[in-house]
């Protein structure tokens, strides 16, 4: 596990200690390092992290690197969006999208 700012890198190693087993939900970003839209929610998911701390937890995870969970949660698509809470996916959305559009989708799950 690799803190960048305030988003956290997490891998399939990590993924069940890091996500499913959080107390707060998680906004997990599959990301990948070919991906042009990814690289452009960096900002907007370190800002959200540091906004929303102590209430919603940010993690991104690389697919190319992590084929495990990649592939338990069907992501074909990057960047994919999945919201967990209590362990279970709650929310999933894909494509980039403005910060006020993310947190308007966040929340009536935070």
């Amino acid at each position: 596990m690799q803190a960048t700012d305030a988003v956290t890198d997490v891998t399939d190693a990590d993924f069940a200690a890091e996500v499913i087993g959080a107390e707060l939900p998680v906004l997990v970003e599959f990301t990948a390092d070919w991906c042009p839209p990814c690289r452009q929610m960096g900002p907007v998911l370190k800002a959200l992290a540091a906004e929303e701390a102590g209430r919603l937890k940010v993690v991104q995870l690389n697919v190319d690197h992590n084929p495990l969970t990649t592939n338990a949660y069907k992501v074909l698509s990057m960047p994919t969006f999945m919201v967990f809470r209590d362990g279970e996916p709650v929310k999933s959305m894909v494509g980039a999208r403005p910060k006020r559009r993310l947190l308007e989708e966040l929340a009536d799950v935070v």
